[in-house]
């Protein structure tokens, strides 16, 4: 079984076009090894170069990528290798899980179709005939604890735990040495996190595999790896064993990366989301929010049945729920427990059943014409993924601008796009007048789309996962951005999450679905540090920590 070991690695990209920067660095002089049975975690924020570094192990690098320095597996060069023996070390000596298994997996193709690919390309004694592919396919699915059926499924018929187990068992079908998996639980509930990860130890421990693991969260580092080194703008910060790193870091970076994330009961990060964002100064005179007794929105006794083929399925049963003026409300659950099926019928976008209630100040919720066209401007989503929801051939000026045309809003709408990019907290708002969604990071990319929600000045944001694909230190600028927004306008918002650590940073009440269910609501500290339901219980047990890394 090879080492694998990066020394003086150096990685620059060339750049062309509108964008021309020259030759940009990503990786400057990185020397790691990775020991043959060892497990080492990569950790640092979006253009760390932490990927880049991963990606160079088995020259996966784009054509404008030049690298510097020797990547060794084992004995070889890796840059020496022909196509043909670079053909044969990938997937059979190392492999790689990719960050996003929609995105990774062909959509057209069957799982099993797909992982027999593998093997039919890597062929041994032990798969020669097609006989014993299809019962490797069954055996490497058995493994990841799907069951055999769903090698007749396409990637779109998966849950998002299932299409990242589907790639763990093609990064396994040809028995490599290696594994590097790039963000592998980003965007998975805490549950099935907690499933992936456990697996992942296990297979490494069973079968001794090396094993190189990228992620901007050290908890989930310190959960399956025993070293981590902390990369910043292309440069080593710090490495050493995951207990060092998670609980006595060295450099200010490392403890900003540890502190990002925070611990459910700590007094210090309730409210107070870390960021290294100056605050933007404030009138003193300004009138300030907070929550009130007034009820905004309420649902009673909601029900959403969906229909198809034949056969009907309750996805919100019997919730009711409510929503205070100025409250910042967490609504958890892992994936597919009803919660955005919940926000889509607040908003009005999809029917409830006959017999349900909902209300919002007061007034029954419109569900067509101009009266449903005024309820959108009060209440207003803020999209999971910033990159997918903002048009990319579209300025920021022109994304922020939309709603407000499609209101017909009849003030000066340049200085009301300048207000809501200003009370996004990107400032000053005319630098970004002209930006495209590709110049800018992916926090200044949720602040647009944030805008876009307030500029036509609603009274509710409804929030659906607005962090889970940004990195620590944006996470902090957000949340804290939700908060001051409630404080400065007065704004309500229900938070649509999987991460009770998210909740316990900025959420006043916590409401937590299962099942279509709310199984459990109530202030935050009660539900998260008094959980009365069984599933509550199992959610914060599942929650990746840092104090797991002293265990």
């Amino acid at each position: 079984m090879p080492d694998l070991k990066f020394e003086n690695v150096s990685i620059t990209y060339r750049t062309s076009g509108r964008n021309d920067r020259g030759e940009v660095p990503a990786v400057k002089g990185i020397s790691l090894d990775l020991p043959a049975g060892g497990t080492l975690g990569v950790a640092g924020e979006s253009g760390s170069g932490k990927s880049t570094l991963a990606m160079s192990a088995l020259r996966l690098l784009p054509k404008s990528a030049k690298l510097s320095g020797r990547v060794m597996m084992g004995d070889t060069d890796v840059a020496e290798l022909s196509f043909g023996k670079l053909r044969a070390v990938r997937w059979a000596e190392a492999s790689i899980v990719f960050q996003g298994a929609m995105h990774s997996l062909n959509p057209v193709r069957t799982v099993g179709w797909q992982i027999l690919e593998a093997l039919e390309l890597h062929i041994t004694d032990k798969w020669k005939t097609e006989k014993a592919r299809k019962e490797r396919v069954k055996e490497l699915l058995a493994t990841v604890d799907l069951p055999a059926k769903k090698a007749d499924s396409f990637p779109h018929e998966l849950s998002g735990g299932q299409k990242q187990r589907a790639m763990i068992a093609m990064a396994l079908a040809c028995e490599p040495d290696i594994i590097i998996a790039d963000e592998p639980t980003t965007a998975l509930d805490v549950i099935v996190q907690k499933q992936i990860l456990d697996m992942i130890n296990q297979l490494v421990t069973e079968r001794g595999i090396s094993l190189l693991m990228i992620s901007h969260d050290l908890s989930v580092l310190a959960t399956a790896c025993e070293r981590i080194a902390v990369m910043r703008n292309g440069e080593l910060v710090e490495v050493g064993p995951s207990y060092q790193i998670c609980t006595d870091p060295k450099e200010p970076y490392t403890q900003q990366l540890a502190a990002a994330f925070p611990v459910i009961g700590d007094p210090a990060s309730r409210m107070k989301p870390v960021t290294r964002r100056e605050q933007t100064p404030r009138d003193p005179n300004a009138q300030t929010f907070a929550k009130s007794d007034e009820v905004l929105l309420q649902a009673r006794g909601l029900n959403v049945t969906y229909h198809t083929g034949g056969h009907s399925l309750r996805a919100v049963n019997n919730v009711s729920l409510d929503l205070h003026r100025g409250e910042i409300m967490a609504l958890v659950g892992q994936s597919g427990s009803g919660k955005s099926t919940l926000a889509r019928t607040l908003l009005g976008l999809q029917a409830a059943d006959g017999g349900s209630a909902v209300t919002f100040a007061g007034k029954a919720l419109p569900t067509k014409g101009k009266a449903l066209k005024d309820f959108r401007k009060e209440v207003q989503l803020v999209l999971q993924d910033p990159s997918a929801a903002l048009n990319p051939k579209l300025s920021v000026y022109e994304s922020v601008a939309e709603g407000l045309r499609v209101q017909r809003y009849q003030g000066d709408e340049r200085a009301r796009v300048k207000a809501a990019l200003e009370e996004a907290e990107l400032i000053p708002a005319e630098k970004y007048f002209g930006a495209i969604p590709q110049e800018l990071s992916g926090g200044q990319r949720q602040r647009v789309v944030i805008a876009g929600a307030l500029a036509v000045q609603p009274q509710m944001l409804i929030a659906d996962e607005p962090v889970a694909s940004l990195d620590a230190s944006v996470r902090g600028e957000i949340l804290s951005l939700l908060l001051d927004l409630r404080k400065n306008l007065g704004l309500t918002a229900l938070v649509i999450t999987h991460d009770l650590g998210l909740a316990w940073n900025i959420a006043d009440t916590v409401a937590v679905m299962y099942q279509g269910e709310i199984v459990e609501q109530g202030p935050t500290e009660e539900v998260l540090l008094n959980p009365q339901h069984a599933y509550t219980k199992r959610l914060l047990a599942a929650a990746p920590s840092i104090e797991e890394a002293r265990a």
